[in-house]
């Protein structure tokens, strides 16, 4: 199966939109839209965290790659900063643009189906590209990173809120929601991804972990999910994600207790 099948299979674009449009017809707000469009580790509140390094007058052509459902895109419309997304799944970004009409806030966030090994800008034309649960799909990595070096300008960044291979990675259970198996789970260890990015051109790398944080937070988000909270939500993960998405959440808080897996924060530097 293909990375851009697994996000597929069980995504009806139409049929989301109107669901949204039905349980909130003058506009969803960030919050309303989060089970639906904020589906990493954390959700919006992982966002809201990841977004304070964004600085208006440095960051004024920034690069989402793996945009996803664009809840990050829409977070950080509201802050006031416009992003370009970019996501190899063609019926995401269909969703993401419905969505933005369906935000009842201003939007202005291009969309493009591409492929983050070939990126398509000119060299040195971004100030900032960032990662949220996506690079985790990249079969090669060197290549992915060289690429956000090239469209880089010098002193740009590169930022991510991603999983890594942990201490017990036999431990490791499918599905999660971006693998069915460990086919399209490409996680590579902290202290790797560091010297990746060294490989490909990158200073002043700085990795956060947020593993505590994600496992809490992911223990909360069960309890709602079997307590049918989730499921009589208006809007809820498993609008993407379908049937797979229970096992997928109990699959993610025993990865996370067993070490299988990491969360970290990732800051870099082009020189």
């Amino acid at each position: 199966m293909n990375i851009d099948k697994h996000y597929d299979q069980s995504l009806d674009p139409s049929w989301i939109l109107e669901q949204v449009r039905s349980a909130y017809p003058a506009g969803a707000d960030l919050f309303q839209l989060a089970p639906l469009d904020q589906l990493h580790i954390g959700g919006i509140k992982a966002s809201e965290r990841l977004l304070r390094h964004l600085d208006p007058t440095r960051h004024h052509r920034i690069l989402d790659i793996g945009s996803g459902a664009g809840g990050l895109m829409r977070q950080a419309s509201a802050m006031g900063f416009s992003m370009i997304g970019l996501d190899i799944t063609h019926r995401l970004n269909r969703l993401n643009h419905g969505l933005n009409d369906r935000f009842a806030g201003p939007v202005r966030n291009p969309i493009i189906t591409g492929d983050a090994h070939h990126l398509p800008f000119a060299d040195q034309s971004l100030d900032l590209v960032l990662f949220q649960h996506s690079f985790l799909n990249m079969p090669d990595n060197l290549r992915v990173l060289s690429e956000c070096r090239r469209v880089l300008k010098p002193g740009g960044a590169l930022l991510m809120h991603e999983v890594v291979c942990g201490q017990q990675p036999e431990q490791m259970q499918f599905p999660v929601p971006w693998a069915e198996d460990a086919t399209h789970s490409h996680l590579v260890e902290a202290g790797v991804l560091k010297q990746q990015l060294q490989q490909a051109g990158f200073v002043n790398v700085q990795l956060d972990d947020w593993s505590d944080e994600a496992l809490a937070w992911r223990h909360r988000q069960l309890q709602k999910e079997e307590s049918g909270h989730v499921s009589r939500a208006a809007l809820s993960p498993a609008m993407i994600l379908g049937s797979r998405f229970a096992a997928m959440g109990r699959n993610l808080v025993s990865n996370l207790q067993s070490h299988a897996i990491r969360v970290v924060e990732v800051i870099a530097t082009r020189p």
